[in-house]
C-alpha cells in the first residue's frame, strides 16, 4: 500500500477553524463577528469598572475656536467632577471617540483626571481616535449597531451637540429605541435650541400628526454646557432617581 502524500495535510484550507480567515469574513460567519465586535469593549469596561455613562454626540468637524468645543469641553469636566475621584467609574464620559464635539468632551473629562469612554468606529477614512481619551477605554468597532448598542447600554443620560448625518443619525435611533420602549427612559439634552430647531420642525411632525405632542417630552434643550449639566440633574430630581 503506497505511502499517503503528507502534502495534502499542508493545503492552505486545512487549519483549525480560529485561524480560517476565509471562514470568519464569511456571510456565514456574520453573527459570530458581531458577538466578537460586541464582547471585546464589553469586558473591558466590566474590567474598569464601568457602570454607567453620560453620552456626548456632536460633529467630527467641530473646531477648536468654536464656543461648541469650548461647551463641549467644560461638560466633559462636568462629568468628570462628579466622581470620587480619577477611579470612580460609577459615571463615566462616553464619546464617539473622534475629534471635534468628541475630541473636546475627552478633554474636558482629561482635564480633571477623570476617565473616559471613545467608541471610535472603523471608516473608508480612517477616524483616528483623539488623544484624550482613557487608552485602556478606546474602542473600534466594525459595525455602527453595536457600537450604538454600547452607547445605549449603560446610559444615564444623552448631550448632543450640533452635528450633521452622524450626529442626527445616533440622535434619531436613540430616541426612538426610547419612545417604542426598547430602551429605558433617560434624559436627551440638545444643546443650542436654535440650530435644532432649525435642522428638525418638530411642531410640523406634530402638526402632520407623525409624532405625538407627549414626544416633545423625551428632549429638552440648553445653550451651554451648565444648563446641559443642570437638565440631567433636575430630570433625575423630577423623576426620584439616582444618577450618582
Amino acid at each position: 500500500m503506497p505511502a499517503q502524500d503528507k502534502t495534502y495535510y499542508k493545503h492552505e484550507k486545512y487549519t483549525i477553524t480560529v485561524e480560517d480567515l476565509d471562514f470568519f469574513y464569511s456571510d456565514a460567519a456574520r453573527g459570530l463577528r458581531l458577538q466578537v465586535d460586541y464582547l471585546k469593549a464589553e469586558e473591558k469596561m466590566k474590567e474598569e469598572g464601568i457602570e454607567h455613562t453620560i453620552v456626548v454626540f456632536g460633529s467630527a468637524r467641530t473646531e477648536e475656536n468654536n464656543k461648541n468645543y469650548r461647551e463641549a469641553r467644560k461638560f466633559g469636566a462636568l462629568v468628570g467632577k462628579s466622581g470620587k475621584g480619577p477611579d470612580d467609574c460609577f459615571l463615566t464620559l462616553m464619546t464617539g471617540g473622534g475629534p471635534g464635539i468628541m475630541e473636546a468632551a475627552n478633554r474636558g473629562a482629561a482635564d480633571v483626571g477623570a476617565k473616559s469612554i471613545g467608541l471610535n468606529i472603523k471608516l473608508p477614512h480612517e477616524q483616528i481616535p483623539n488623544p484624550y481619551i482613557t487608552p485602556d477605554l478606546s474602542f473600534q468597532f466594525y459595525y455602527f449597531g453595536i457600537r450604538k448598542l454600547h452607547f445605549m447600554q449603560r446610559a444615564k443620560a444623552l448631550v448632543v451637540f450640533p452635528g450633521g448625518f452622524g450626529t442626527l443619525d445616533e440622535l434619531f435611533d436613540l430616541l426612538t429605541l426610547i419612545q417604542t420602549g426598547k430602551s429605558p427612559l433617560i434624559p436627551i439634552v440638545l444643546v443650542s435650541k436654535s440650530f435644532w430647531k432649525s435642522v428638525v420642525n418638530i411642531d410640523f411632525l406634530i402638526q402632520e400628526k407623525v409624532i405625538s405632542k407627549d414626544d416633545l417630552s423625551l428632549f429638552t434643550y440648553a445653550e451651554n454646557a451648565d444648563e446641559a449639566w443642570q437638565e440631567i440633574l433636575s430630570w433625575y430630581d423630577k423623576h426620584e432617581k439616582r444618577l450618582f
